[in-house]
């Protein structure tokens, strides 16, 4: 796509990868770049060096805070947060409870996203890092070593907070359900990753780690998230709705972005310097433990105003790397290493449209099987067979209860009233008022639904049929929740089936969408209607029969949209 005049946001813009883009962004005159980085010094600067390096007329926007985290926590460091306690409860509700309008708004990546409503977002944070890193064994280990002892209730208590904040799946799932909407109320058009390959390129035998075990699981870990981040991105991909998505993993060193004698720095912050002298060494002795923590005497001695220098190249996300630290990590066989401006030049291709074989998404988008005319020819076979053997059950919730509960209301519409055309006759309420009628007779049919833990919602709103089921699987039955009509109506729509007249009201609105369909499809004699052409059966009568599977799957194509390959 054509970037000129449009609003382009670089996520992770102080980085080396992120950096680079910017600078070759530029030339192609966008109307706005927004260049976001965690530390507010660190988007500024980045501004600052293109305002200095670059005549442009474009607009560049600095913007600042941690985009993982809710608006409250935007500035705060994540070792704060992993040790307030109330921080921690922010934390893990906004992962783990079910994504709502609440969390969504104070997301910091829904409200800059919102903000700023970018065409463009080209995504530069090492989102795998910034999960994996999080380590879940070392609070596996703060756990397990409170369970030794009774007296550390509390700090067990605690321990089990961070491990919860810790749990790299849930975080980046909610991550991309944040994305997907903040983008799609947006009206983003492009989504360009530079994701990981988690190990540089290497395999299992990796040898560069931060001090754990070789292979490393903490680094595995990355490779682990970023592979699932990569699955994700491919769904959205596929979904009706969002932006055109593509990923561009390096599979090796990124390097680099600096070359400089100073200060070397961690984390943003300098290495102070210790001595520990030959005299006040810790005698180790065999059988016994060593424990740092418990140590009666401090060991080392703080150089007052030193810290660690030298001179250093920046290879960004990766560190700091001294001459010969350079030299091991790119030597050939081992990571070797690519440049920034490499990626950006391939970045820029892929957003305006030249195929550069890189894309990740679309390597997989090629690879992966999907469905075959051999089974879309057999389908009618194993239909026509289910019902010679009988067709019986309704539904075993195997789908899930929103599919589950559709299947039952459309059978139940359809055991009273046979047609389409013959259900859109009486008024809701009347449909209402037979539909209860049935479920009060037919305990066969309501014990099915019931077993399943899917409820039945009276006409008057107020009766709920169901069971104290022994395996409590579904929503309704696991949560806690306030009796109200917002409360009924959600669990109405989605998890119980709902005689209600509103909702009879809605399956006319769902009949009258089929028949407009029929009706618009018998006029169209090419392969353009997916449902023309006779697909819906129709009786003695010219009628269109209700088959409660077919309806089902119409209405959460309509709701959901379905593929879009």
């Amino acid at each position: 796509m054509d970037i000129t005049n449009k609003k382009v946001m670089i996520l992770g813009g102080y980085g080396e990868v992120g950096s680079a883009i910017c600078r070759r962004l530029l030339p192609e005159r966008p109307k706005e770049l927004i260049i976001t980085s965690l530390r507010e010094e660190e988007a500024s600067a980045a501004v600052e060096k293109l305002r200095a390096d670059f005549p442009t007329m474009t607009t560049l926007t600095p913007v600042h805070g941690n985009l993982f985290v809710r608006s409250a926590l935007k500035d705060t460091p994540r070792e704060i947060i992993l040790s307030t306690s109330r921080y921690q409860r922010w934390l893990i509700e906004d992962t783990m409870e079910e994504l709502s309008e609440e969390i969504l708004s104070s997301s910091v990546l829904f409200q800059t996203i919102s903000e700023h409503r970018p065409d463009i977002i080209l995504d530069c944070i090492n989102t795998a890092t910034a999960l994996a890193y999080q380590n879940v064994y070392q609070s596996y280990h703060e756990i397990s070593n409170a369970l030794q002892s009774p007296q550390e209730a509390e700090g067990l208590i605690q321990s089990l907070y961070r491990l919860l904040t810790t749990l790299t799946t849930p975080a980046l799932i909610r991550h991309i359900q944040i994305l997907y909407e903040s983008m799609r109320r947006h009206n983003t058009q492009l989504y360009l990753k530079i994701g990981t390959t988690g190990t540089g390129g290497m395999g299992l035998n990796i040898p560069f780690t931060h001090g754990e075990e070789q292979p490393s699981r903490l680094l595995l870990s990355k490779t682990a998230v970023a592979g699932a981040h990569t699955l994700l991105l491919f769904l959205l991909n596929r979904t009706p709705g969002s932006p055109v998505v593509k990923e561009l993993k390096p599979g090796a060193l990124v390097g680099w972005k600096g070359i400089a004698n100073g200060r070397i720095l961690r984390g943003g912050a300098p290495i102070p310097l210790y001595d520990c002298p030959p005299s006040e060494g810790y005698r180790l002795i065999q059988g016994q433990s060593f424990s740092l923590d418990k140590l009666k005497k401090k060991k080392g001695v703080r150089l007052e105003g030193k810290e660690l220098e030298g001179t250093f190249i920046d290879t960004g996300e990766n560190g700091l790397f001294s001459l010969d630290e350079f030299r091991i990590v790119t030597a050939l066989g081992l990571m070797e290493y690519m440049t920034p401006e490499e990626i950006a030049q391939t970045a820029l291709l892929e957003i305006k449209g030249t195929n550069t074989s890189k894309d990740v998404i679309a390597s997989l988008s090629g690879a992966v099987m999907g469905p075959t005319y051999r089974a879309g020819f057999l389908r009618q076979r194993a239909i026509a067979e289910l019902k010679r053997l009988g067709g019986a059950g309704i539904a075993f919730g195997f789908l899930g209860p929103r599919a589950t509960k559709l299947i039952f209301e459309a059978s139940l519409i359809g055991w009273c009233y046979g047609t389409l055309e013959d259900a859109l006759q009486p008024s809701p309420e009347e449909v209402s008022q037979t539909l209860q009628k049935e479920v009060e007779k037919d305990s066969e049919r309501r014990s099915e639904a019931i077993s399943l833990g899917i409820p039945i919602l009276l006409g008057d709103g107020e009766t709920l049929l169901f069971a104290n089921r022994s395996h409590q699987d579904k929503r309704w039955e696991e949560d806690s929740w306030l009796i109200k009509p917002e409360s009924i109506d959600r669990w109405a729509f989605r998890e119980w089936i709902d005689l209600r007249p509103k909702n009879m009201a809605r399956w006319h609105e769902y009949f009258n969408g089929i028949l407009r369909e029929i009706k618009e499809s018998a006029k169209e004699e090419s392969s353009s209607s997916d449902r023309g052409g006779g697909f819906w059966r129709q009786n003695y009568e010219g009628k269109a029969i209700i088959e409660p599977g077919e309806i089902a799957a119409w209405i959460m194509l309509k709701e959901n949209g379905g593929r879009i390959f």
